[in-house]
């Protein structure tokens, strides 16, 4: 079979199962949509394991998503997972030329990325993206990717893979905003404080709700919003409780991504308490929709403007309230890259190696 079209195949855990589904990955959603936007010649197929929870083979706008419903299942289920997925590859190997595999995470994703990449003769590289990077994680033990195979999303999260696993990730690939996503920004900020994000202790919003109770005994009327779902919600609805802050602190649930956007556009100030965190996206378009952030992880080793970095809960109460407090704050939209630039940068890797 001739093989005109050039396809980059892409793993991942999960992926949207429609166009209007904009919760699941946003940031790895709007990097596909970029690459395709800046290489309309190359064909996308993604591979998505565990969700969504049917087996299907679908367009997400002009792109193919092949899903497999792997629901985290192991055992004998995560065997057939594989075979399944092995299977796909060789359909798609033997129909169109595979410029380059990427694989979202150091797990699971990579594990079969560079099982394919190995026996074909292809170029396959990891995007590590967060906990991935901790020592907890034994994909890498058994992998043992080289250097010049992993990419990693944040200085810190190279270091701290390098601390934890004995090999540097060579390249460093942070992600972007996609600047067409945001609407105009709001006359006046009738928000100060934002938080947006899985309710998991990770993420510890129970501080969030510990600062703006300390924010509100000099800021009466403050109004704060957390975005997001999880299985901390029932216990942070009860912090509010506790703490009387029924008319300060808005519990939205999850929102789609273009209403998250908007409520970020209307703050003043995004709190991000996250113990761990490889990079987050959602400071970076905080940022983008002229926010100040404050944050206890620095992803990476230059300071971003408006990006502060504290190193306790006191220390973010004092920033907080000194952002909050101050008669005169600029309120700038801070562009510290585009996920055009992070799409351009992950393809040049494919075609420079």
């Amino acid at each position: 079979m001739n093989k005109v079209e050039k396809t980059l195949v892409i793993f991942t855990p999960g992926f949207a199962e429609n166009e209007a589904d904009t919760t699941c990955l946003p940031m790895q959603q709007t990097l596909v949509r970029s690459i395709k936007e800046n290489y309309p010649q190359i064909n996308i197929i993604i591979l998505s394991f565990q969700y969504p929870y049917f087996k299907k083979t679908y367009k997400w706008f002009d792109t193919t998503v092949i899903s497999f419903n792997g629901q985290n299942k192991g055992g004998i289920s995560r065997l057939l997972l594989r075979r399944q997925l092995h299977a796909a590859l060789r359909k798609i190997n033997a129909s169109t030329e595979i410029v380059g595999l990427l694989s979202f995470w150091y797990g699971e994703c990579a594990a079969v990325g560079q099982a394919f990449a190995k026996k074909h003769g292809l170029k396959h590289f990891c995007w590590i993206l967060g906990q991935d990077a901790k020592k907890e994680n034994n994909y890498p033990g058994r992998l043992h990717l080289k250097p010049n195979d992993m990419v990693a999303i944040s200085d810190f999260l190279q270091s701290e893979f390098e601390k934890n696993h004995g090999v540097r990730p060579q390249y460093v690939i942070p992600p972007g905003v996609e600047p067409k996503q945001f609407g105009p920004q709001p006359l006046q900020k009738d928000l100060d404080v934002v938080a947006a994000g899985s309710l998991i202790p990770l993420k510890q919003y129970q501080i969030f709700v510990e600062i703006i109770t300390e924010l509100q005994k000099k800021l009466p009327s403050l109004k704060a919003l957390l975005i997001g779902k999880g299985p901390e919600k029932e216990k942070i609805s009860a912090l509010i409780s506790k703490y009387g802050l029924e008319k300060n602190i808005l519990l939205t649930g999850e929102l789609s991504y273009p209403d998250t956007l908007k409520w970020m556009q209307r703050t003043k100030l995004f709190l991000h308490p996250s113990s761990y965190e490889g990079f987050s996206g959602v400071c970076l378009e905080a940022l983008y929709s002229a926010a100040h952030v404050i944050s206890f992880c620095k992803p990476m080793r230059q300071d971003i403007s408006q990006w502060h970095v504290v190193q306790s809960k006191v220390e973010m109460i004092g920033k907080a309230a000194s952002i909050l407090g101050e008669p005169v704050v600029s309120y700038n939209s801070v562009t510290f890259c585009t996920m055009g630039d992070v799409a351009k940068k992950m393809m040049n890797l494919f075609e420079a190696s």
